[in-house]
């Protein structure tokens, strides 16, 4: 695996997933896919083959079907590891070269994981997306624009220690002239226009988005 190059990676996780329609528009640009242990399961609800699946294996259920699994495209690590799954698929992709990486899945379950992935976009080499079942989790640096999203929630949390110079366009709570330390936040503001606009000077903000059921 090593030498090798993709554009884009998907990387799958156990857990409450998304539907396949939610994970469409990355899945037309074609990723390598990567399925981390129980992202399997997943990878065979909405109909993806993945190229590669990784992990202790102890929580797939789909046992018979990963029997069947080319071996070569199988890596098995042992339980007792220092990585999370999410943290062991994006090294792999890093080792692959490619730096554009969106999560999906892991949206139930453990809080000590779900706080683990949303710890990832605090990272340099943060995701490019998280989509669990109900949401869509991205960091905004600089300039976010949202479009066909009237009427979805959305909130803001502050990534590192503050956030500040903020403004906006399109949300029912504008967000103009807005600083906040970490702890601090906006929960469940309302996207009032088909174009909105999220703007941020100084620090980066992780959004959590509302997704169209």
């Amino acid at each position: 695996m090593k030498g090798a190059v993709a554009a884009e990676g998907l990387l799958l996780l156990g857990g409450e997933g998304p539907q396949r329609i939610h994970l469409q528009a990355v899945l037309d640009r074609s990723p390598y896919v990567i399925a981390a242990d129980s992202g399997f399961d997943l990878a065979l609800r909405v109909g993806v083959v993945p190229d590669l699946v990784v992990g202790d294996m102890d929580s797939v259920t789909e046992t018979r079907r990963l029997a069947r699994f080319p071996a070569e495209r199988i890596r098995r690590f042992p339980r007792d590891k220092d990585e999370t799954d999410a943290e062991l698929g994006l090294r792999l992709f890093r080792e692959m070269g490619c730096g554009r990486v969106s999560l999906a899945g892991g949206g139930e379950g453990r809080l000590d994981h779900l706080l683990a992935i949303v710890g990832l976009f605090e990272e340099e080499s943060a995701p490019v997306a998280w989509i669990t079942a109900r949401e869509e989790v991205g960091r905004v640096e600089g300039e976010l624009i949202l479009s066909g999203c009237k009427g979805l929630r959305i909130s803001f949390f502050p990534l590192g220690e503050k956030a500040a110079g903020m403004s906006s366009a399109g949300l029912k709570w504008p967000l103009d002239g807005l600083e906040w330390s970490r702890g601090q936040g906006g929960v469940s503001n309302l996207i009032t226009e088909d174009r909105a606009l999220v703007r941020i000077t100084r620090g980066r903000l992780l959004m959590i988005r509302e997704l169209r059921q």
